[in-house]
């Protein structure tokens, strides 16, 4: 039995311009199984990112039926969005997003104070995401005491303080230099090793790479969905 993380079938999305009705996405079908590293590539305007912020629950296709861990996403209300999202999925973007008056412990447990989790509680998970992306001992620091890439790291650890089986990441390297780069997708693939299903939007093919399969969209379709070549092969 498939075990699907993301079932996606018959998917548009359009959105009403001054111009008329601009189809963002059209019918798009895509199964992401649990385990997963996928890699979404485009140009701007493929309809990547609209298709990443209905992946993240964050927008509604118009037509077409989107089930997430098992869910179908249409059938449920507000609250039961809200919490299938903070249970499932754990989001990483290209801006950090981190408070900055807020230490790095307290960044990464947000997450949890929306989830109820009493302050001790929260404070242990943090300290244990933190010391997973190797920023146990900086805990205490502020996002502005620490380098773009470790934001990032922090921000990972905030993704994953819930226990995510999905981690979406859009764009997760554009702020960020080439060795920097690296190091965070070296993360990404431990973290994946461990059984986490990873969804990243990415323009570049060189981190596209690091995933294991490689999804292409254009004016709003996929028109390539396919394993990643070994390196050094055409």
């Amino acid at each position: 039995m498939s075990d699907a993380v993301i079932r996606i079938e018959g998917l548009s999305k359009s959105y009403q311009t001054s111009a008329g009705l601009f189809p963002a996405l059209k019918d798009v079908n895509l199964v992401i199984e649990k385990g997963e590293f996928v890699a979404i590539m485009g140009p701007s305007g493929s309809g990547k990112s609209t298709f990443m912020n209905i992946l993240g629950c964050l927008d509604a296709p118009t037509l077409g039926s989107y089930t997430l861990d098992g869910r179908a996403v249409a059938s449920l209300d507000s609250d039961e969005l809200a919490g299938l999202r903070n249970r499932t999925i754990g989001f990483v973007f290209q801006g950090f997003n981190l408070l900055p008056r807020m230490s790095l412990r307290d960044n990464v447990a947000l997450p949890l104070i929306y989830a109820g989790i009493a302050l001790a509680e929260r404070q242990k998970r943090a300290h244990e995401m933190l010391a997973r992306v190797g920023l146990d001992a900086k805990a205490l620091s502020l996002p502005n005491q620490i380098s773009g890439g470790q934001q990032q790291r922090v921000a990972i650890a905030r993704a994953l303080v819930s226990h995510p089986r999905l981690l979406l990441a859009d764009e997760p390297t554009g702020n960020l230099d080439s060795h920097t780069s690296i190091e965070i997708m070296k993360l990404f693939e431990a973290l994946n090793a461990e059984g986490i299903t990873i969804v990243l939007v990415t323009h570049e093919t060189d981190i596209a790479q690091h995933a294991q399969r490689q999804v292409h969209f254009y004016d709003g379709s996929i028109i390539s969905d396919q394993a990643t070549p070994v390196r050094g092969t055409a």
